[in-house]
C-alpha cells in the first residue's frame, strides 16, 4: 500500500477581476470542472472555502489564483488534466490569464493523510523555479516516483503537452 500522495498547485494571473464579464465563463465552469476533479479516480483531496473553490484565496496577490489539490498518484491527476473535460478548459486559459514566463504547476510527494498549506505548496513552487525538477518539486515533462516503491530516483516522462501552449 503506498505510502504517499501526489500534491499539486498551480497558480494563474487574472487578465481582469474575477468578477467582470471577461472572467464570467471561467467562473461559470468552476463547478463542473471541480465537480469533474473530485469524480476522477485518484482524486484524494482539494483546496476549498465554504463558497466551494479556492478564488477568494489570494495569498500571492490581488490578481493570481491558487488551485492545491491532492491525488493518489501522478497518472490519476495526468488524466484528469489531459484526459477529461479539463481540457476544454485549459484551450481558453490564455483567454482569462496572463501567460507566465516561469513555472505556474508544481508536484510533489506528501506522506498519506497530509493536506498541504498553500506556503508549503508556494514554497515548493520556488524550489522548482530556483532548481528545476527534482525530486523536491517537479512537473509532468519530469516527474518522480514516490520515496516508497524500488524505483527510487530516475524520473520519468508522461510525454503530454500541454494543451493551453
Amino acid at each position: 500500500m503506498a505510502q504517499y500522495e501526489l500534491a499539486q498547485l498551480n497558480i494563474a494571473v487574472m487578465k481582469e477581476p474575477l468578477d467582470s464579464p471577461g472572467m464570467a465563463d471561467f467562473v461559470a465552469n468552476l463547478d463542473r470542472v471541480n465537480a469533474l476533479a473530485e469524480a476522477t479516480a485518484g482524486f484524494v483531496w482539494r483546496l476549498q472555502t465554504e463558497e466551494g473553490d479556492a478564488t477568494a484565496l489570494r495569498p500571492v496577490d490581488e490578481k493570481t489564483l491558487v488551485n492545491l489539490s491532492v491525488w493518489q498518484d501522478v497518472a490519476s491527476l495526468n488524466t484528469f488534466v489531459y484526459r477529461s473535460a479539463h481540457v476544454e478548459i485549459m484551450r481558453r486559459r490564455q483567454q482569462w490569464f496572463e501567460r507566465m514566463d516561469e513555472a505556474y504547476l508544481v508536484l510533489w510527494w506528501i506522506p498519506k493523510g497530509h493536506r498541504p498549506s498553500i506556503d508549503e505548496a508556494l514554497a515548493r513552487l520556488t524550489v522548482l523555479r530556483n532548481k528545476g525538477p527534482t525530486r523536491e518539486a517537479f512537473t509532468f515533462r519530469q516527474a518522480f516516483h514516490p520515496p516508497d516503491p524500488p524505483e527510487v530516483g530516475a524520473p520519468f516522462e508522461l510525454g503530454d503537452a500541454c494543451p493551453a501552449t
